[in-house]
């Protein structure tokens, strides 16, 4: 099971923020994305995924592809919060920005909470924009979290902004979903092991049709 190959500390620290999309809004000229039309549309996009290593510098890229990483950080999320649905999805796909909008890695949990948030809903649409700024959170909180990173990662973070400022930290801890952005940020960084596929994409068809459905009633 994943779980006895991947050792997630948000789990073990017992982790658990009580409360940023981010206080940032989308800069003039900033690309505008279309919605995604449905989830088959969104398949289409996780599947394109599976062609893109987790970093564009193949010499210091992580060693899964998207994909498998957005499957991985989900089973992760999953077995941490079996009821938590939105939650895992959000794990599957926040990284889709580097699909969608490829080279812009600062902006890329932006673009793809954009993407998905008339499908999804806001939560989803969060989260997915989150996980960098509690990536930069936790850089600025944890240097333990720092030393953790990959390489990769830890390139990546210099584009994104590096660590926040004292009014950017209180403003991230203020968003409702800082917590759960936390959690997913922890499990983002343990869900990159070589060779290991939990499940397939076509398993969380079903999920992602019921949140689509959930938030068209909504």
């Amino acid at each position: 099971m994943i779980w006895d190959v991947i050792r997630c500390p948000f789990v073990q620290s017992g982790w658990r923020e009580e409360a940023f999309v981010s206080t940032m809004a989308p800069g003039a000229g900033a690309t505008r994305l279309s919605p995604a039309r449905d989830v088959a549309s969104l398949l289409d996009v996780l599947r394109r995924c599976s062609l893109l290593a987790d970093s564009r510098e193949d010499r210091d890229a992580d060693p899964v592809s998207i994909l498998q990483h957005g499957l991985q950080c989900a089973a992760l999320l999953a077995h941490a919060r079996p009821e938590d649905q939105e939650l895992q999805v959000a794990g599957l796909i926040h990284d889709i920005g580097h699909v969608l909008v490829p080279g812009d890695i600062r902006n890329h949990g932006r673009h793809g909470g954009e993407h998905v948030r008339r499908l999804l809903g806001g939560r989803v649409a969060d989260l997915v924009e989150l996980h960098v700024p509690a990536k930069r959170f936790l850089v600025t909180i944890d240097h333990r979290y720092k030393e953790s990173l990959s390489l990769a990662s830890c390139r990546a973070l210099v584009t994104q902004g590096g660590q926040l400022l004292p009014l950017e930290v209180e403003a991230f801890r203020a968003h409702p979903a800082h917590g759960d952005a936390v959690m997913l940020r922890r499990a983002d960084e343990a869900a990159k092991v070589e060779g290991l596929h939990p499940g397939t994409l076509e398993e969380w068809h079903s999920v992602l049709e019921a949140l689509a459905a959930r938030h068209a009633v909504a």
